[in-house]
């Protein structure tokens, strides 16, 4: 379809970069296909009329005529060349969804090779240390954290604008999280069990980011907007309210 569409506006770029406007000094012009100078006559092939035809050279206003064919090419050229650079993209991307699997998790493609990451373990921690299970139901009114064991990821990325491809389990939300190191532990998010309500309130430290659906059944690539530093992060998928975060976990180095 795209192949077709793109042959198409081809035609439709050849066929308007055809048809020029040749000014006369008069006020009027000639809308034709091409024309030249020659000596005292231009030469030129009308659009109406479909043949070729001549006007002397001091009837028309070649200054104007030359200064907006050359920006109408331009913009033309600019246009045909936006849409060339965009139809490379769309199969540059149909290329690496081809490449992705599609059992939930993250990937990405390093050196066009497919790297598989694996989610991390994620426990809850009360206030007082204790491990929560992680339906929270025994959960007091108070604070408590999300938290991935170690330091730091094993899983190290090498490059500050890191592009990754996450195929959903379910339709919820995801996005790019900077992890907290603490006591040997590296914090994915704070929860709050609000008194009386007993609502859950989640604090993330996100990352902006762009994402682009890449798939009607839930593969999106997410990459930060701006360079990451030196740290721990994670692409999460969660669902709010629930604390059932999913994490994979990554360090730049």
């Amino acid at each position: 379809m795209r192949k077709l569409l793109l042959l198409l506006f081809v035609f439709v770029f050849t066929a308007s970069a055809a048809n020029l406007k040749l000014y006369l000094k008069d006020g009027g012009f000639q809308l034709v296909r091409e024309y030249k100078v020659d000596g005292d006559r231009v030469r030129f092939y009308s659009v109406e009329r479909s043949d070729w035809e001549e006007i002397p050279t001091e009837l028309v206003d070649l200054k104007r005529t030359n200064a907006e064919t050359s920006a109408s090419q331009d913009a033309q050229a600019k246009e045909a060349q936006e849409f060339a650079d965009e139809e490379a993209a769309a199969r540059e991307s149909r290329q690496e969804i081809l490449k992705i699997p599609r059992d939930p998790g993250v990937y990405r493609l390093e050196d066009n090779q497919l790297r598989v990451f694996d989610a991390a373990e994620s426990t809850v921690h009360n206030s007082k240390g204790r491990n929560v299970l992680k339906t929270l139901v025994p959960v007091l009114p108070g604070k408590s954290t999300l938290d991935i064991p170690g330091d730091h990821s094993k899983n190290i990325v090498k490059e500050s604008s890191p592009e990754f491809f996450l195929q959903l389990s379910e339709f919820e939300s995801f996005g790019l999280v900077k992890l907290m190191p603490v006591k040997g532990l590296r914090n994915v998010e704070q929860i709050s069990i609000l008194p009386v309500v007993k609502e859950m309130e989640e604090t993330r430290n996100t990352i902006p980011t762009f994402t682009r659906q890449l798939s009607d059944n839930g593969l999106y690539k997410i990459w930060p907007q701006d360079p990451l530093p030196q740290g721990e992060y994670a692409i999460v998928e969660y669902t709010e309210g629930k604390a059932n975060v999913q994490v994979w976990d990554f360090r730049i180095q």
